[in-house]
């Protein structure tokens, strides 16, 4: 009788099957997730005061002028057939055209993209570079530090956004005369331009503060978590000295829960941007929503809404795939 168990190649296609199974299952919900949001934006365009007519026209727009635009843009085909031409677009890429910008949405998009996407990178990697910090001395230190660091974390995080950014503007461009107080300026498109970096520092800041706050709060929680184990304890007994115990086992294992929220930062950095580009009149995605929204500009006001949710959507399922793949708990979920 062979008690050996199974073999090695057995078990490891075994335990396979359930992480194959956890993937699957969130790949069908995120794609389920962007058909929903796809079709959610479609019948908000058509949920506009008018139609899509009148907020390209206006609201004054003679019904003749109404009735040709509805006919150029197909408006005057059955809502099924509409429904599957706006489908047709989106994954072609055509999100319309911007009546008050003059230019196809796809390019003006384009034309907004990287700015935000720089500016959103280097707030992200900020804030989680300084919330592992706190983190790691909140949930390791004195509880007098822990208290002080938690009473930054409440006000870091209530503070708005606007009134931070204009703060930083008052001291640091328009008293000291450090920092440019916003916009990119001349010659600010090579990473490695040092004006760029100048015009970059005080809406990063702004944007990185608040997320920074949040996440080393639910991180000095967890860090907190790991020290009350007994592996914490068994390394101290080795002799094993507090930094190595901090990053070489703690920070190891407190990390995993922390990707999900970094995954969750991507709505946050976006809507926390339409303000901090507005104040810094830094030219972004966040700016270009603003500006859509002043001028009534629905078609870009759209495309950049879908653009957000399909970006969330992306980054909740890369958080959710990590997750997977590191912890094995949660491929049996």
């Amino acid at each position: 009788m062979n008690r050996s168990g199974p073999s090695p190649q057995r078990a490891r296609q075994t335990g396979a099957r359930p992480l194959a199974a956890a993937l699957l299952k969130r790949l069908g919900s995120s794609c389920l997730s962007l058909v929903l949001l796809v079709t959610l934006v479609f019948f908000l365009i058509y949920a506009t005061p008018g139609g899509p007519a009148y907020s390209i026209l206006g609201v004054h727009a003679s019904p003749a002028a109404v009735a040709a635009l509805n006919r150029q843009m197909g408006l005057d085909h059955p809502i099924w057939r509409q429904y599957l031409t706006w489908w047709d677009h989106v994954l072609q890429g055509d999100l319309g055209y911007s009546f008050t910008q003059h230019a196809p949405v796809a390019s003006l998009i384009g034309s907004y993209l990287h700015n935000t996407l720089l500016l959103d990178a280097v707030a992200a990697t900020a804030a989680i570079a300084l919330a592992i910090v706190l983190g790691l001395l909140q949930g390791a230190r004195s509880r007098g530090l822990g208290r002080a660091i938690g009473a930054w974390q409440i006000v870091g995080y209530s503070l708005p956004t606007f009134f931070v950014g204009t703060v930083l503007i008052l001291v640091f461009a328009a008293d000291l005369s450090w920092l440019p107080p916003g916009g990119l300026g001349e010659g600010a498109h090579s990473v490695w331009s040092a004006s760029l970096w100048r015009h970059l520092a005080l809406p990063a800041v702004t944007l990185a503060l608040p997320l920074a706050a949040g996440l080393s709060r639910y991180f000095g929680h967890q860090v907190r978590d790991e020290y009350r184990k007994d592996y914490v304890r068994a390394a101290r007994a080795r002799g094993l000295g507090p930094v190595r115990i901090a990053f070489r086992h703690v920070l190891r294992n407190a990390v995993r829960p922390l990707v999900t929220l970094i995954g969750m930062m991507i709505p946050v950095l976006f809507v926390g941007g339409v303000l901090t580009e507005s104040v810094f009149d830094y030219p972004g995605l966040g700016w270009l929503l603003w500006r859509s929204a002043l001028e009534q500009d629905y078609p870009t006001l759209t495309a950049i809404v879908l653009l957000i949710g399909i970006l969330t959507i992306l980054g909740n399922l890369a958080a959710d795939l990590i997750n997977t793949l590191l912890d094995v708990r949660v491929r049996y979920d």
